[in-house]
């Protein structure tokens, strides 16, 4: 019974992924992931996708500098999902060090 709840949970997640990455520049949208507004997550998506990654941007880090990095181990663990929203897991792992942020580096277990 756990894995159709699993199943379930994972489509919600994505959903969630895709609204918040598509959200685009819409400021006066106050939806967040893991303490990342989708402005934040906005600006970080060049940094987090391939071919041709850009460096991070001064939006996307100063974003960062609030993130529940524990908190995005959760979607870091599902590379799947990631690479489906256009999400390199390596790229999308390396960014907190390349903001410098003091938070980084977090180890997902």
């Amino acid at each position: 019974m756990a894995q159709p709840r699993k199943s379930v949970l994972v489509v919600v997640v994505a959903v969630t992924l895709m609204l918040l990455v598509t959200i685009g520049d819409n400021h006066r949208c106050n939806a967040q992931l893991c303490n990342v507004t989708a402005a934040g997550l906005t600006a970080c998506k060049p940094s987090v996708s391939n071919p041709n990654p850009k460096p991070p941007s001064d939006v996307c880090c100063s974003a960062l500098e609030h993130a529940d990095f524990k908190c995005f181990c959760k979607y870091y663990k599902n590379a799947d999902l990631m690479k489906s929203l256009g999400i390199d897991p390596q790229l999308a792992k390396e960014l907190p060090e390349k903001c410098n942020s003091p938070q980084a580096p977090v180890k997902c277990d």
